[in-house]
């Protein structure tokens, strides 16, 4: 008899049969690929992932009696062996990566040894032939049914995503089982269920409409006030639309959020779809946004997910612990309502391994809103645009691409853009809402602005605004102030933790309020979501996006004359901009050519023209081997079929792919009760580093990595835990709530561009 997993039972009553375990993530596997068609590939791959567990010599390693021979690739190769033809011979391949990759992730076609082609070339240990009574595959048809092709260049790429659905159906019931066997033995239960969104869907909108009839009843009677219910109206009105591709255009302080939030509710409950998947570009407002979603819709059903700690590292033999699947097992996104970044989701959409894959067939039957869609970063605006749009064709999915400066990604204005049908605006008359919202006066500075200048006008504004590109800059400028004695001043950056962002945010709040002195010194963290409004606001030269978020702090409620409520642009004349942000500055500069109103559609269209004609190329553009490489690849490019073989390249796209390219490292801050708490759950073994992650992700800072390595390397930062996975600050002298993290050699902060 051959066994998937034992325990500590001498006579193996209480071991799991290796071909129960088989049957049971075939059928779990098939269950989820279902909801896209694909239910007899993943029925496949269930079937032959730990083939190579009827090897005699596996039976001896999990005896205890030798080591652990390779176990997944056996199954990949009796798939490729079987006899399949066309389209199914694809959909066979694709199994095969799968099964080949369950643990150690979607290997690349060709190349290194790890690739699959070698793999399923190396010598293997023989399995024993019973294998073939025992699991008797069923070859019949595998492709799906109803999907649907494309061109030949995107047809593969096609083609890639529904191997990494399929993936992720497999390691996701490879996972369960596994846990279910482990708890069982022990005699406990796991309850990993969430109640699903159709069952509590009419629930959610009542509290939705008790929450928005409450906040109309405390509201002023208003313009913005009237507009926002209008909106929400409209909006909602066009919930049972078909399922597809949705844009919803609303200036900022529109109430888009919970607009976008009313209609992904009605439209869930028309379609009968499976959860509400909210993406937002920044982790500096994520927690800000899970928290309104949980005061709508209770804490029960919302689940927060943007851990910047490390995921479990992956033995050289590609095997993981136990302890790591079961620590995996809430990260599979089935909750109703999910709150997570773009890194999160755009990331895991081109991933390789099986914990960031294992979420993706969630997003099937989903409503996925991503807030500020502008903000994908350019590099990889193609890939995530084509990906995000099959989701809509292929798998289900409504997407909504939620922003007050909506960017010209359509098919007719961007090559493999979102196929947008007819009357698929949420919003009432765009055009109208942005004269109509239209609160300030955007000006901007003919000379360069120093930051002597620029403390100047902020000494004769008792509250206003000051938003700048870097760290560095924000800091440099924050003493200088200081230094001049300015009453109320506040400093904003992602050099301090979440946790302390929002207490300062709260407080700037109540000075505001009371028309106290209350002048903050900012990084763009601050534009994107966060409600709080100023009567002046200043923004260094960068996208007109960016310029446009940042308006959206002054005057926010319309209370002022638009001409008084001024917002200045101005070029910095002690900081140099980050490069990336300078090119989005002269792609301003030439759209202002064209347009006198720089808050007009007609010039935000021109803008994100500008920039994309700019880019070229480099809209899809992956660095191979980290920031420092000179090696780039398209990822459209890194998938071809070629003579009825797929030559996709999943490693090399998983491994590269990241939204930001520079990388940045989390240090802990624990001076606060619970990060202490956390720390010690951890160190004492009663908390998984899963959940110690998800409890320390308001007590972060993200540093460059040669800085973290210097702190680690002067005893500054050590680490928590064995894996060098939680890096905590151990020198507190160099934080404060003030100024956050200062790491810098000498204290000369780098220029980091905050996104």
């Amino acid at each position: 008899m051959y066994f998937a997993h034992s325990t500590d039972d001498p006579d193996r009553e209480r071991w799991q049969e290796l071909a129960q375990h088989l049957a049971n993530v075939a059928g779990m596997a098939a269950k989820r690929a279902d909801a896209f068609g694909a239910g007899p590939i993943a029925a496949l791959a269930g079937q032959f992932h730990d083939l190579g567990k009827y090897a005699p010599e596996f039976l001896r390693y999990i005896l205890g009696q030798g080591p652990s021979p390779d176990h997944a690739t056996a199954g990949a190769r009796e798939i490729l062996a079987l006899a399949f033809g066309g389209k199914d011979r694809l959909a066979a391949q694709l199994a095969a990566f799968c099964v080949a990759g369950h643990h150690a992730g979607l290997p690349d076609r060709i190349g290194s040894a790890s690739s699959l082609d070698q793999r399923v070339k190396k010598t293997l240990p023989p399995l024993d032939p019973v294998w073939r009574q025992e699991i008797a595959p069923q070859v019949g048809t595998l492709f799906p049914g109803g999907f649907r092709g494309d061109d030949k260049r995107l047809a593969a790429f096609q083609l890639a995503l529904l191997g990494r659905m399929v993936f992720s159906c497999l390691v996701d019931a490879d996972y369960r089982d596994t846990e279910t066997f482990y708890t069982a033995a022990r005699g406990e239960r796991i309850d990993r269920e969430w109640t699903p969104l159709p069952d509590i869907v009419d629930g959610l909108i009542a509290r939705f409409d008790a929450h928005m009839a409450d906040v109309a009843a405390r509201a002023e009677a208003t313009p913005v006030n009237s507009l926002r219910a209008e909106i929400l109206a409209h909006v909602r009105a066009k919930a049972s639309l078909p399922k597809g591709v949705f844009t919803l255009t609303v200036p900022t302080g529109g109430g888009k959020t919970l607009a976008s939030l009313g209609f992904a509710l009605d439209h869930a409950k028309r379609h009968g779809l499976s959860r509400i998947v909210y993406s937002i570009p920044f982790t500096s407002i994520i927690d800000q946004t899970a928290d309104i979603f949980r005061q709508v819709l209770g804490e029960q059903v919302v689940l927060e997910h943007h851990s910047a700690i490390e995921e479990a590292k992956i033995d050289d033999d590609g095997e993981r612990s136990v302890r790591d699947k079961m620590r995996l097992a809430m990260e599979d996104w089935a909750a109703p309502v999910i709150v997570t970044t773009n890194v999160q989701l755009l990331e895991s959409l081109f991933a390789a391994r099986p914990s960031r894959c294992r979420k993706l067939h969630n997003l099937a039957n989903a409503v996925i809103v991503l807030d500020e869609a502008q903000a994908i970063p350019l590099n990889v605006l193609r890939p995530s645009i084509v990906a995000l749009d099959e989701l809509a064709r292929n798998y289900g999915a409504t997407i909504v691409l939620c922003t007050a400066t909506q960017p010209a990604l359509d098919t007719s204005r961007f090559e493999h853009g979102f196929r947008l049908e007819q009357d698929r605006e949420l919003a009432p008359e765009p055009a109208r809402l942005q004269q109509a919202l239209k609160r300030i006066t955007l000006r901007r500075a003919l000379a360069p602005c120093s930051d002597r200048d620029l403390i100047a006008e902020l000494t004769d504004c008792a509250r206003g605004l000051v938003i700048v590109n870097s760290r560095k800059h924000a800091l440099a400028l924050y003493r200088a102030a200081k230094a001049a004695g300015l009453e109320g001043l506040v400093h904003l950056t992602t050099r301090q933790t979440a946790a302390d962002r929002r207490r300062i945010l709260a407080r700037v709040r109540v000075e505001l309020a009371a028309q106290r002195p209350c002048r903050v010194i900012a990084t763009s963290l601050i534009e994107a979501g966060v409600d709080i409004s100023f009567p002046r606001v200043w923004r260094a030269e960068a996208g007109l996006d960016q310029i446009l978020q940042a308006a959206g702090r002054c005057n926010r409620e319309g209370r002022d004359p638009p001409e008084d409520s001024i917002v200045t642009v101005f070029k910095p004349a002690d900081a140099e901009p980050p490069p990336e942000i300078k090119a989005f500055a002269e792609a301003t500069a030439r759209t202002a050519l064209h347009h006198a109103d720089l808050t007009s559609l007609d010039a935000i269209e021109r803008y994100f023209e500008e920039v994309y004609w700019q880019k070229g190329e480099g809209l899809d553009r992956l660095r191979i081997g980290g920031p420092d490489s000179r090696e780039t690849r398209a990822v459209l490019d890194c998938f071809s079929v070629s003579a009825g073989q797929l030559q996709f390249a999943y490693r090399t796209v998983g491994d590269n792919f990241r939204l930001i390219e520079s990388g940045l490292a989390p240090v802990i801050i624990a001076v606060e009760d619970d990060a202490t708490h956390a720390l010690d759950g951890l160190r004492g073994g009663w908390l998984t580093p899963g959940a110690a992650a998800r409890k320390l992700q308001t007590f972060l800072v993200q540093v460059p990595p040669r800085d973290r390595a210097r702190l680690i390397n002067d005893g500054e930062v050590e680490f928590a835990d064995a894996e060098r996975q939680f890096a905590v600050l151990r020198n507190e002298g160099l934080y404060t709530v003030e100024e956050g993290l200062v790491w810098e050699e000498g204290d000369q902060a780098s220029a980091l561009l905050i996104i």
